[in-house]
Order: structure tokens, then sequence, then C-alpha cells
């Protein structure tokens, strides 16, 4: 299955990249995400690319610029997300075929990152929304709109997530952290991908 889950190895550096992505998505989790503040993040993506592009989805994030939208493409990404709510980085990606993750907080970032054709939100940073700031916006969302929550999101909590409506996590600092082993990070997907499991089905 395609779970609504992105394994985000912030810090990760070329020479571990295939070991630790490959640790994540064998535990299943097939949207993994490079940000671009990683030492040679576009060289990262396109190992990866090249080694899992067939089972997996790569993406980058901390995706601030026009310029990285195009660098993204160029090494075979397919996802782009953001801190932050960038109308033209949004459109841009919308348009060189790429999915569209924005970072989001308000109503307004909300409709206006819709508007532009972002593929789902990413509400960040979500431990500071909490659960009662996303049941708050999903009343007013698109009953159709996948709302991620980013940042403070782990297994342990992805009910409380859940029950507000969030229906994907992106796993930062809970997954992975720079110098964390591949086999260390195979098992916090592992866990977060039975967590999501329980909650949403296998």
């Amino acid at each position: 299955m395609s779970r609504k889950l992105i394994g985000i190895l912030r810090g990760v550096k070329p020479e571990e990249a295939l070991a630790v992505a490959g640790a994540v998505i064998d535990a299943g989790i097939t949207k993994v995400e490079v940000p671009l503040n990683s030492p040679d993040p576009f060289q990262s993506i396109a190992m990866m690319v090249e080694a899992f592009g067939d089972r997996a989805e790569i993406g980058a994030g901390t995706v601030l610029e026009l310029s990285q939208v195009g660098w993204l493409l160029e090494v075979g990404g397919t996802f782009v997300v953001s801190p932050n709510c960038d109308l033209e980085v949004i459109r841009a990606t919308k348009a060189l075929g790429m999915g569209s993750y924005p970072g989001v907080f308000t109503a307004s970032e909300c409709f206006a990152a819709l508007k532009a054709g972002a593929d789902a939100l990413k509400i960040f940073p979500a431990d500071v929304m909490g659960p009662s700031g996303v049941k708050a916006l999903k009343a007013v969302l698109p009953s159709e709109v996948d709302v991620y929550a980013v940042g403070g999101a782990q297994a342990s909590n992805f009910g409380d997530w859940a029950a507000a409506g969030t229906s994907g996590f992106g796993l930062g600092s809970s997954l992975y952290k720079a110098g964390r082993s591949a086999e260390e990070t195979g098992t916090a997907a592992s866990e977060a991908v039975a967590a999501y499991d329980r909650i949403f089905g296998s």
C-alpha cells in the first residue's frame, strides 16, 4: 500500500544515503524526502532515484527557490516539500509535473496553496498548532484534501492527529537525525508504519 507517510532524512550524507533510504523504504515508507539543507542533497537524491525510483518516490524538502525546483527535476525527483507557502514554487512544481506539499499554518495559506495547485497541505510546525487547530481547519477545508502533520508528529501520537482529521505525517527527528544508523532508522520507520496501519488500516 502507499501510506501517507514521508520519511524526512535531514542531514543525511551521500555516502550513507542509500543505506538509510533503503531501510526506510524496506519498512514500508515509500515517500522519502531529502531536505536541501542537508550535505550535497541533490547527489543523495539522484542516488536514491537510481537505486529506489522503481518502488519509492524521492523528493526534496526545504525547497525555497524556483531554481531548486528545476534542479530537483533534473536529478529525477518527483515531489517538492517546503516549510512555507510560496505560490511561485507551488505553481512551478506543478508545471513540471511534480507533487507539491507546501508548508501552511493559517486558513489563508491553506486556501492560497490549494488554489495554486498544491496536492496536499503540510501543517508546520504541527506541534505548535496542535490537533485542535487541525480540527478547526479541517472544518472549513474541502473534505478530500490531505493534511499532513509535520513537526512533532510521531508514532506515539498518530491517533491524536488522526482523530483531528490528519491523514498523513512527515517524520523528521523521530525517524532520522544526522548520524543515526540505517538500522536504527529502519526500526523507527517500522514502528511508524505499524502505528499508521493500526489507525488507518494496512
